[in-house]
């Protein structure tokens, strides 16, 4: 929503997205990679996106990342225009508003640096009093309080990411933003970077958004948003919170993995999403099931109670 040429978000949003566009030019070629996407997240919120390759999800991350700059729409992230940004700007918000995790260690980690050392740094470069305490903090809140002295090279995959988080964490951002943060080790390994993030949002109130290809791991999240063709196209809620999952397994002693699967499905739900001009994307297998292509028409009719809408394959 525009209110005077500016947009009006919610106090408790950290993340707006409105009819975000973004457009890759070349001499020869014209790649729309965002067409329209809309995009809440509320402050303090842990969620996840997912896509597949190609979908615009990763763009959207490095817009959020202040790496790569909107063509159009409306960004607000912690009250700042991202869209009237200039350098001096983005150097600021990637110093101070947002911390990156990165699939690939090499982009967070330096070598030949011990992990202590390693999380050091960016509060070096920022400036920042008490390093060592606020390194030391951190390393302890990722579980690596006994390698805080060892060096990258004497750590598992899974340690090495642990440092990451770590570091993006260094300069006390309000936004953790993590790509593909499982992508490269075990599923046990996955769980526990997982059990890390929820403890981050709990005990330090960061809103953390995960954009991964794990469907194990976003089944644990509560709010997964799924992006298709540069919108969102669905959200999938937990009717309950995986907290409260977990409790009652607790409480109701071992359950086999078959049947904790099928309690899975039962807590989840999946809501197509109603972008602002009316527009929804109906679900892939749907309209393969009715041999249904992009650009076909199809009839629409309001239900016979007007409590639903009816699609229809056209003759």
């Amino acid at each position: 929503m525009l209110e005077n040429n500016e947009a009006v978000v919610k106090d408790d949003v950290i993340i707006s997205c409105d009819n975000l566009v973004k457009i890759y030019k070349t001499d020869e070629i014209e790649v729309v990679a965002l067409q329209g996407l809309d995009l809440e997240v509320k402050k303090g919120e842990l969620m996840a996106i997912v896509g597949n390759s190609g979908s615009g999800k990763s763009t959207l991350l490095n817009m959020l990342g202040g790496l790569d700059k909107p063509s159009a729409g409306s960004l607000y992230i912690d009250g700042r225009n991202l869209l009237k940004f200039n350098e001096n700007d983005y150097i600021d918000y990637k110093r101070n508003v947002v911390g990156f995790v990165w699939q690939n260690n090499a982009r967070n980690l330096v070598p030949y640096l011990t992990a202590l050392q390693n999380v050091e740094m960016p509060m070096l470069l920022k400036g920042a009093k008490e390093k060592r305490e606020r390194a030391t903090y951190l390393l302890k809140k990722v579980g690596l309080e006994k390698r805080m002295n060892s060096r990258l090279d004497q750590m598992s995959g899974g340690e090495q990411q642990r440092v990451a988080i770590a570091i993006a964490l260094a300069n006390k951002p309000k936004i953790l933003l993590a790509d593909e943060p499982t992508g490269s080790v075990d599923s046990k390994t996955s769980a526990a970077i997982l059990d890390i993030f929820k403890e981050l949002n709990k005990s330090e109130g960061i809103t953390i958004v995960i954009v991964t290809h794990d469907v194990k791991l976003a089944k644990h999240i509560d709010r997964v948003v799924a992006i298709r063709d540069g919108r969102t196209s669905s959200e999938i809620i937990r009717k309950r919170s995986y907290a409260e999952d977990l409790n009652e397994l607790e409480n109701a002693g071992n359950v086999p993995q078959g049947q904790q699967d099928e309690e899975e499905e039962i807590v989840q739900e999946e809501l197509a999403v109603l972008d602002r001009s009316g527009r929804v994307q109906l679900p892939k297998e749907y309209l393969d099931a009715l041999g249904i292509k992009g650009g076909s028409k199809v009839k629409v009719e309001l239900g016979e109670e007007k409590d639903r809408i009816v699609v229809f394959k056209s003759d």
